[in-house]
């Protein structure tokens, strides 16, 4: 037999061997799965929110967890977290009235010019505006999980999400960039999969390069293209963007717009002579500690072949693209100015 505490192989004489029956997850679990947005383990189980803070709480708010839903379990173990799931849906029930995490998103209507891109990549349908008639965007608080996907696709910058700012999270690029950058790996990771990924990693006692630095999103959808291209400009010789697997996003589908972002990036490289390898996307659940050490090793394996040369030539190259960027955004910022009426001025 296998001794699972010391990984041998002994042999040992009884007069009777009882053997234990495998468990595995139910196979007709999947549509309530999907049709909840919850997370599985490698093995099929539903994942909690946190192993620690949330045992019982399921990622989508509302849901919560008893029994061998989550792992294989006996009785006594059954009982107690059908009590503390119990518990906490009765909480919920008896508040009266929800309260909302402060992380949903909040809209400038003077910068807004109902362009109406948010409401085309909210996964919960939360935003509104119509371009035809000047309505301009607007938000149903209530609706919205805080993913951050409009904050990231909104050109005007008329967005904000609450907590995970543009500036919060530009700050954190900065300070992790303003002393040797070149050392450095920029990962910006989901909060639901590949961030609790590395939670799993560190409990796993699992040692990856320590060369990579996280900066927590809650969704990869979050990650605007010029936070990548900052990141690059302010001389990270590799960023990594990471999330859930492409068909268990937490909020729905929104990484599918992180994907198409990420196509952007590698076509705007190419094209200004600087390696598309340098960005990397990568798919990592919660489950996956061994997957997000094998990934940050690679990323470090990356970094080493980045060259001062390539740096240097990419903080070039996009600090020129920024200042003729901002030189076209002034120019028409002062045709609009001149189109007003003297009245509106």
């Amino acid at each position: 037999v296998e001794n699972t505490t010391t990984q041998q192989v002994e042999e040992h004489e009884f007069d009777m061997v009882v053997l234990s029956v495998g468990v595995r997850p139910r196979v007709d679990g999947e549509a309530l799965r999907r049709l909840l947005t919850l997370s599985t383990t490698s093995e099929g189980w539903l994942m909690e929110s946190h192993p620690k803070l949330k045992p019982v709480d399921a990622p989508t708010r509302g849901v919560y967890f008893a029994g061998c839903v989550e792992s294989p379990k006996d009785v006594k173990d059954s009982v107690t977290q059908a009590g503390a799931a119990a518990a906490r849906a009765g909480a919920l029930l008896n508040a009266g009235k929800v309260t909302v995490e402060a992380i949903t998103c909040a809209i400038d209507t003077d910068l807004c010019n109902a362009c109406g891109l948010c409401v085309g990549v909210c996964p919960y349908g939360a935003l509104s505006a119509d371009k035809a008639a000047g309505k301009k965007a607007a938000v149903v608080a209530a609706a919205c999980a805080g993913c951050g996907t409009c904050g990231a696709a909104c050109p005007q910058g008329a967005i904000t999400m609450r907590h995970f700012t543009d500036a919060q999270i530009l700050a954190q690029v900065d300070s992790l960039l303003e002393k040797r950058g070149e050392e450095k790996v920029i990962v910006f990771a989901c909060n639901w999969c590949s961030y609790a990924g590395g939670d799993t990693a560190g409990i796993s006692r699992m040692q990856y390069a320590a060369s990579c630095r996280l900066i927590r999103t809650m969704c990869s959808g979050r990650v605007d293209e010029d936070f990548v291209l900052r990141a690059l400009r302010k001389g990270a010789p590799v960023v990594l963007v990471s999330g859930c697997h492409f068909a268990d996003c937490h909020y729905i589908d929104a990484n599918r717009q992180t994907v198409k972002r990420m196509y952007r990036l590698w076509k705007f490289l190419e094209k200004q002579g600087i390696r598309p390898e340098r960005l990397q996307l990568e798919w990592i659940s919660a489950a996956e500690g061994p997957k997000f050490q094998k990934t940050m090793n690679q990323m470090e394996e990356l970094r080493r072949t980045v060259t001062a040369e390539e740096i240097a030539h990419t903080v070039k190259v996009l600090t020129e693209e920024e200042e003729k960027r901002r030189a076209r955004q002034a120019k028409t910022a002062r045709r609009r100015a001149q189109a007003q009426t003297p009245a509106e001025v």
